[in-house]
């Protein structure tokens, strides 16, 4: 029988304020959505802190067992479903812009660290992560990616032949960024045979407008479920043989590798 796995991308509004406004947003929403219908839902980049907050990023940071990773864990084991986030993490007398993610049991599946700090204000807060560790659920395996890091075709290439099933994607995207979630992911899907959950903020965030437009993109690269500019919540019923049947299709990991750029 096929692997399946149900996910939820849950699209937050940039306006909410400290961690605990997010954290009940959060509870809040998943509980009006029947959260247990879900084995996985993904949040935003910087979800917990909110992202264009300036120096408030040092302020709403914390270790990665901080407390608001405790409450977020708690509720996932009582409501019954994983939960992968984007939070700032104190760690190494610095700031990394990472995700993590929580089992419906509560405990800690996976960490990453942003790979890639993008030009701009983010250099001024974020150190660089490295490395992409996997992780496993429902028969699927799971890489996490942070924003920009998706923007790279290598860093797909390298989870997808480390063997992800599905690549989540906490981003932020802002308003003008449209080709990156229109073209951009669901190229990254086609060309990797691969699902990806790209979930961004809607809405303003201090003089930021976010796009929205998170989504749930087949191997195929066509939408599974797109969202709108507003607040949402989108789903999809993911099938694990799905991935195997696309690269057997277009095996371009395979191909690609025959390819000879030397002079014949």
């Amino acid at each position: 029988m096929d692997a399946e796995l149900n996910i939820a991308v849950m699209q937050s509004p940039g306006s909410l304020g400290e961690p605990e406004e997010r954290i009940n947003w959060l509870e809040q929403t998943l509980l009006r959505h029947r959260a247990g219908d879900f084995d996985i839902v993904a949040l935003p980049e910087l979800f917990l802190s909110g992202y264009n907050v300036g120096h408030k990023l040092k302020e709403r940071g914390e270790p990665a067992d901080g407390p608001s990773s405790r409450r977020i864990a708690d509720m996932a084991r009582r409501l019954g479903v994983a939960i992968h986030y984007g939070y700032a993490e104190r760690a190494d007398g610095g700031l990394y812009s990472s995700s993590q993610t929580f089992t419906a049991d509560g405990a800690l599946a996976n960490r990453h660290r942003k790979l890639v700090i993008p030009p701009g204000f983010e250099e001024d807060h974020f150190i660089s992560g490295a490395g992409c560790v996997l992780f496993e659920m429902n028969g699927f395996r799971i890489a996490p990616l942070i924003c920009y890091d998706a923007e790279f075709p290598e860093t797909f290439r390298h989870v997808c032949e480390t063997g992800a099933d599905l690549v989540i994607v906490p981003t932020a995207l802002a308003s003008q960024w449209e080709v990156v979630a229109r073209k951009l992911i669901p190229t990254r899907a086609f060309e990797n045979g691969v699902y990806i959950a790209y979930a961004n903020h809607c809405g303003e965030d201090g003089d930021l407008r976010f796009l929205g437009h998170s989504c749930i993109v087949g191997p195929d690269g066509r939408d599974l479920a797109r969202a709108g500019r507003d607040e949402e919540v989108i789903a999809a019923k993911l099938q694990v043989g799905r991935v195997a049947a696309s690269r057997k299709r277009l095996p371009y990991h395979a191909d690609r590798k025959r390819i000879r750029f030397e002079a014949v």
